[in-house]
């Protein structure tokens, strides 16, 4: 049987609107724009453990406007809608592995779209698709195969949610991962980064919502805080009195912006038995600072922060300044201040150089090529913490950018195998 002659020439269908050929979305991306590419592809990375399906994500972007905010809020709250219907009639039917993995993809699509809620004009979603969302991941509690409790943390006199899922029925003490999010993820998004991975290697996992984030965030109106080990240490006090909990053989795990909180918490929290920094950070403020412009900063430096709000102020409300609008008020509200300067203000206390020299605590440090938002800083983190081990990840095996977003995979193998030696059964 001959082989048909296939053309070397690319069609038009086969090229994107920037000439780039198909095959070459890795390196190019799938959106010129840096924060939606980052976000296709960290979406597309949860398909590991089935917390989206490619086909879907591929369908959706492709019918999406290079431009249309609306419509990208709009496409990824209605697919996790249809997918949270799915789950609900396979949950009805009794089908409950496939009404857990349909309600985990709903999750995490309805945390695209209320994380996109900054580019809309009206705001006033957010609370009730985050609400959406929450409704899909504890219909994925009630029906995923993982024994699993809802839990309240203790924290400063009230509490903080939790989830702790154990590998199985039994409740012989255990080694115990506690998954830390960063600054934006959901917990269904952590849940594929590191909690279903911790229980197949029969590790308990205890996820959370800490100050700034999520339900203590949109629900609670409780910001971030940049001592986090005042956040941690209640966490470790509360698996201390569990009976299922092995204390000697704790381990912290810490996702994008969670790299600085693990790694602030450590250096004071010294009852865990090893930490992740999945990737690296030393200074939040360095990457803000980074994006403003240097006479701009020079006048936040200098103490001018009246006539730095101003030009700020100004510079913001030009007709041109709608994305950046968008990302400020995103990524300022968990910081829980109102002001240019005060945001800054509190950004730039989330900053380890003066406390690194008291990790003592085993730290695997995550440093990707293509570092995006903490640039070298996983590098700076490693050399400070003494002993910490720093591991590279490359583009060339498909492992660059923050948190290595499409090499998922390649990331668990590593960490919990280096964490399993540091533990032991």
């Amino acid at each position: 049987m001959s082989i048909p002659t296939v053309s070397r020439a690319l069609t038009p269908e086969q090229l994107d609107r920037r000439g780039v050929a198909s095959h070459e979305v890795y390196t190019a991306g799938f959106y010129a724009d840096p924060d939606r590419d980052f976000q296709v592809r960290t979406i597309l990375g949860k398909s590991t453990r089935c917390g989206s399906d490619v086909g879907e994500v591929l369908a959706l972007i492709a019918g999406i406007g290079v431009d249309d905010g609306e419509g990208w809020f709009t496409a990824w709250r209605d697919l996790g809608r249809r997918i949270t219907q799915i789950g609900d009639a396979a949950s009805a039917a009794g089908h409950r592995v496939s009404a857990a993995r349909a309600y985990l993809r709903a999750a995490n699509y309805l945390g695209v779209a209320y994380n996109s809620i900054d580019g809309r004009a009206d705001t006033d979603a957010l609370l009730p698709t985050f609400r959406e969302h929450r409704v899909a991941w504890d219909g994925f509690v009630a029906d995923t195969r993982w024994p699993v409790e809802r839990v309240d943390i203790p924290y400063e006199g009230g509490s903080m949610p939790g989830w702790f899922f154990r590998p199985d029925a039994s409740d012989a003490p255990r080694r115990t991962l506690v998954v830390n999010g960063g600054s934006d993820g959901s917990i269904s998004g952590v849940w594929c980064e590191a909690g279903e991975a911790a229980l197949e290697r029969g590790y308990n996992a205890l996820l959370f919502d800490g100050p700034g984030q999520q339900s203590m965030l949109f629900e609670r109106d409780i910001p971030f805080r940049a001592d986090w080990e005042k956040v941690i240490t209640p966490v470790v006090d509360f698996l201390t009195r569990r009976g299922d909990v092995d204390v000697a053989k704790l381990g912290l795990y810490g996702v994008s912006q969670g790299g600085y909180w693990v790694s602030r918490a450590i250096c004071f929290e010294h009852r865990f038995a090893g930490a992740i920094a999945d990737g690296g950070v030393v200074d939040v403020g360095r990457t803000w600072s980074a994006k403003i412009p240097a006479e701009l900063m020079a006048l936040y430096n200098s103490g001018d922060k009246k006539q730095f709000d101003e030009i700020m102020s100004a510079a913001m409300a030009a007709p041109t300044a709608g994305a950046a609008r968008g990302t400020w008020a995103f990524r300022s509200r968990p910081y829980g201040a109102q002001g240019y300067s005060a945001v800054l203000d509190e950004v730039m206390k989330f900053d380890l150089t003066s406390y690194a020299h008291r990790i003592s605590t085993p730290l695997y440090v995550i440093d990707p090529d293509g570092e995006q938002f903490f640039t070298d800083q996983p590098a700076d983190l490693a050399a400070m913490a003494a002993g910490a081990t720093r591991v590279r990840f490359t583009q060339e095996e498909g492992a660059s950018w923050h948190c290595q977003p499409l090499a998922r995979e390649l990331t668990e193998q590593r960490m919990f195998d280096w964490l399993d030696e540091r533990m032991g059964e």
